[in-house]
């Protein structure tokens, strides 16, 4: 009798195999678009103190804590608005032009009005301008995710769109670390150096493909029009979405996107200027409170970096929901504790890592699920739609925690922004309606299914 044991079955291949340099190319170009994107959107939040200092003498406006909150609360406000009509606009183009040449316009919409910042000489005109540029900054999340998960379609895919998410905590440590080097010149040169992504629209033009689906889809809607044909999928995108059977996915992408949103840029608006109320009651210079500004930005966005690139991991090891409710815990007991008492810098230094990455992380989750909740003639329309509404919500955020922090608690920020974290975590309550993805296949449009000849080259 032969003792000859068969030989074991082979295992699924590995990433060097399975990955193609397609792939690779569309993720480099959408993380570096999407780093760009917090590069310039981080010097916002790093210059806003000294900006309004300047700024609202010039618009006939007393320099102090309340007013700073007020009036930049209200400029962080109209870009997030403008965030958000920007990317269901540019969605919708997306959906029925295609994602590369929208991707593309957007970048360069937000590198320009970004750097005309660097010329306002009222706080007013530097509102208009974060407005516009957030026109252009709404494209990048939405659109980028959904291109990164429509040419990943392999198990890798959660875990790609995790690593492009992580680019825009990149850009944050980028403009950190750039402003420690060049803050000392002012925060105009710091507005000027954010056209820098307008650059990166070459590299995207010439090396990113559209997805075939996304061609084909946009393909057969042209011919059934011309043919005189009307399918459900030719209805507008965006009645699709607020109508059975989407309807209930794109309420719990609203909930999840607000929730997210709102403790986000309540937290990285704020941290720079409590640091400084911070060094101001204890008689620290200028020049070192703009230093700990710095140093607590890259910590913060180092622990982003990190709560960013692992949530796809993570997503894929214990599901979609249990994920989202790691980084929604984390990001309220973090905030809970580092925001509303007083603490030594010491301790500061160690917390503020520590909300980066369960802040981040929810943002990560937001846009690696939502190409897992639409198909794809409506995905790109509907993770705008959900990110645009919750930055419609979120708007009101960084405003309300100035106006309550003048209003209430005697220009305490720390203790303003918790209480609006904590109602934005309300946002955790659309886990109960979320759908686990978790293995399942992306959705398809009965029309635009992939022949496998086509997904085989993917």
């Amino acid at each position: 009798m032969s003792t000859t044991s068969a030989p074991n079955p082979p295992g699924p291949p590995g990433w060097r195999t399975v990955i193609t340099r397609t792939q690779w190319l569309v993720l480099a170009g959408t993380t570096m678009g999407w780093a760009l994107d917090g590069f310039a959107g981080s010097l916002y939040s790093l210059i806003l103190g000294p900006a309004m200092t300047e700024l609202l003498p010039h618009s006939g406006i007393a320099v102090n804590g309340g007013s700073i909150g007020l009036y930049g609360g209200l400029t962080v406000a109209l870009f997030l608005f403008g965030w958000g009509t920007g990317g269901i606009l540019f969605g919708i183009l997306a959906d029925y032009f295609g994602r590369v040449r929208v991707l593309s316009a957007g970048i360069v919409t937000y590198a320009v009005f970004t750097a005309l910042a660097a010329f306002a000489d009222t706080w007013w005109q530097l509102g208009v301008l974060r407005f516009v540029a957030g026109l252009g900054s709404g494209v990048e999340a939405p659109v980028g995710a959904a291109l990164v998960a429509e040419v990943w379609r392999n198990r890798y895919r959660a875990r790609a769109c995790g690593v492009m998410m992580s680019g825009y905590a990149m850009g944050f440590f980028l403009a950190a670390l750039a402003y420690a080097i060049l803050g000392g010149h002012g925060w105009r040169l710091m507005m000027g150096i954010a056209v820098l992504p307008a650059l990166l629209v070459y590299f995207i033009r010439r090396h990113v493909p559209e997805p075939p689906e996304v061609r084909q889809g946009i393909r057969a809607r042209r011919e059934r029009r011309a043919s005189g044909r009307r399918t459900d999928e030719d209805r507008f995108v965006l009645h699709r979405l607020l109508t059975p059977p989407l309807l209930r996915r794109t309420l719990v992408g609203t909930a999840l996107a607000t929730g997210s949103l709102v403790a986000f840029w309540s937290v990285s608006t704020w941290y720079p200027q409590v640091i400084r109320q911070a060094a101001a009651a204890a008689d620290l210079a200028p020049e070192v409170a703009n230093g700990r500004v710095a140093v607590a930005s890259m910590l913060f966005n180092a622990g982003g970096i990190l709560g960013y690139a692992t949530w796809g991991f993570l997503a894929d090891a214990i599901g979609r929901r249990k994920a989202f409710a790691t980084s929604f815990a984390i990001s309220a007991a973090s905030v809970a504790f580092l925001f509303p008492f007083p603490h030594g810098w010491a301790v500061f230094l160690v917390g503020i890592p520590v909300a980066g990455f369960g802040l981040y992380g929810a943002l990560s989750g937001i846009l690696v699920y939502g190409p897992e909740l639409f198909p794809p003639s409506v995905r790109a329309t509907g993770m705008a739609l959900y990110n645009g509404i919750g930055r419609y919500l979120t708007a009101a955020g960084p405003l309300v925690a100035g106006v309550i922090a003048a209003s209430w608690f005697g220009g305490d920020l720390g203790l303003a922004t918790t209480c609006v974290v904590a109602v934005g975590m309300l946002g955790a309550l659309g886990l109960f309606f979320a759908p686990e993805t978790r293995g399942a296949p992306l959705p398809t449009d009965p029309a635009t299914t992939p022949t496998p000849t086509e997904e085989a080259h993917r």
